[in-house]
């Protein structure tokens, strides 16, 4: 019995697990969207809410020192840089890019919302092993999803019926393909 342990183990290793992890983090916040298993997208969902989380609370605190103002200059290069919270962030996410964008664009977009930064779609079974799939994004980015354009109502044109054209008499055709061949096989004898 696994009472008062939470999370899925996923069927890996604690390092492979974290290792997993990581990279889908990676992978959501870099492309804001992703498809995987219900399993890890409700693990990953866990990871990155609180990655977003951290990000906006340094925000938020960021701001605050800005208003009542540090006492050094290295000081304030640490809080302006959000520099516990970014290293702490950068143990999972390897990728500079995606902590930047992360604690720039991300924190910033979700600065109002409570928490719920991510969304989980389920899409069905999977055609190999029947794994239940899921899309797993965030609210705030419709990415990939692009706005449809409606199409503009134009008065349909009405066309005239297709001639069809006049069907052979059997005896015809029989006589079209007899002297065809002969044809065909005529010019090549001389």
């Amino acid at each position: 019995m696994r009472h008062r342990k939470s999370g899925r183990k996923l069927k890996r290793t604690a390092s492979h697990r974290r290792a997993t992890l990581n990279a889908l983090a990676t992978a959501l916040l870099r492309h804001k969207r992703i498809h995987t298993t219900v399993a890890k997208a409700k693990e990953t969902r866990m990871v990155v809410e609180k990655m977003i989380t951290r990000a906006k609370n340094a925000r938020k605190a960021d701001a605050s020192a800005a208003k009542v103002g540090a006492s050094s200059e290295r000081a304030k290069k640490f809080i302006e840089a959000g520099g516990h919270a970014r290293r702490e962030v950068a143990r999972f996410i390897k990728d500079r890019a995606v902590v930047a964008e992360l604690f720039d664009v991300i924190a910033e977009r979700v600065a109002n919302r409570p928490g719920g930064y991510t969304r989980i779609l389920k899409l069905g079974q999977r055609y190999g092993d029947a794994a239940e799939m899921a899309v797993i994004e965030l609210v705030d980015f419709n990415a990939g999803q692009e706005p449809v354009a409606k199409k503009a109502d134009k008065p349909a044109k009405k066309s005239a019926p297709k001639k069809k054209a006049p069907k052979k008499a059997k005896g015809d055709a029989a006589k079209a393909e007899a002297t065809a061949p002969a044809e065909a096989t005529a010019p090549a004898a001389q």
